[in-house]
């Protein structure tokens, strides 16, 4: 059982699951009008495992926003952890940090993931920059054998990593989304880039795990192209109001499934207003 939480976690963890979540075009417009979060949000996640029909809780996800400052360029800096529980622990460490840093258009600027996965520590990094309108990314990976790995590319379209991804698509317009439609998203990390896209399942009403708290949610499917097939990697639910935070994700693995769900925030940006009372 150990070997295949590792495999699985190592391809795609909780972090890449929350962090790629919702965009919905790739154009030389990196940039797009911030108007879901603000300076001081904080939001917080339970994660469970299911494992021969018993849900486990494993550990916790944390995340916050804040204004910023990279290098003289004002924005907004957002760092995200995962933690895993003693459970988990005797199965699979997993203790992650990420960051990233973007302009105040949510353009990303620089991105960092440091992950303890098992056995395995290993460092992503990506710089961007715009020249010409284009995008271009130096990516660094410190492998968990401690060798420095580097590459530089350039693209037409907009690139983004877990973080920045995440804040932009949090700022999409969903009015327009019809049943069945596919979004592009294009993820780098430390050396690639992810053949990977949405699909949009339509909307339902959620209640929450431990709670009777319910609400509005637009419902997507993460799907990635690998080996010449599509697999479903995460069924995620967010809420359907200016805030577009996720309230649930679900996680498909081959031994199982594994379920995030919201356990507190402040400091949002927007009333909820997707919250059933």
């Amino acid at each position: 059982m150990m070997n295949c939480i590792k495999r699985q976690w190592m391809k795609g963890s909780l972090l890449f699951f929350l962090f790629t979540i919702l965009t919905l075009d790739t154009h030389a417009q990196c940039g797009i009008e911030n108007k879901a979060f603000a300076n001081g949000e904080f939001v917080s996640y339970d994660l469970y495992f299911n494992w021969k029909f018993v849900w486990w809780k494993v550990g916790t996800a944390s995340m916050s926003t804040v204004t910023s400052n990279y290098k003289g360029q004002d924005g907004f800096r957002c760092s995200l952890t995962t933690r895993g529980n003693s459970k988990l622990d005797n199965m699979f460490m997993m203790r992650d940090t990420l960051l990233c840093y973007t302009d105040t258009n949510v353009a990303p600027i620089y991105f960092r993931k440091g992950a303890r996965e098992g056995k395995r520590y290993y460092v992503d990094e990506i710089w961007y920059t715009y020249p010409k309108g284009n995008c271009h990314v130096k990516m660094h990976e410190i492998t968990s054998s401690g060798d420095h790995v580097w590459k530089e590319a350039e693209y037409k379209n907009c690139l983004y990593d877990m973080m920045s991804i995440y804040l932009r698509a949090r700022n999409f317009e969903s009015s327009h989304l019809k049943e069945g439609d596919k979004i592009p998203l294009p993820i780098a990390d430390g050396l690639k880039v992810a053949n990977a896209w949405l699909k949009y399942n339509g909307t339902t009403t959620l209640k929450m795990k431990n709670s009777e708290d319910r609400y509005r949610c637009l419902v997507f499917s993460f799907i990635q192209r690998e080996d010449s097939k599509n697999h479903e990697l995460i069924r995620f639910y967010i809420t359907d109001d200016d805030n577009h935070l996720p309230v649930r994700l679900d996680m498909f693995l081959s031994f199982g499934t594994a379920k995030a769900y919201l356990n507190g925030y402040k400091g949002l940006r927007n009333p909820m207003t997707s919250k059933i009372k």
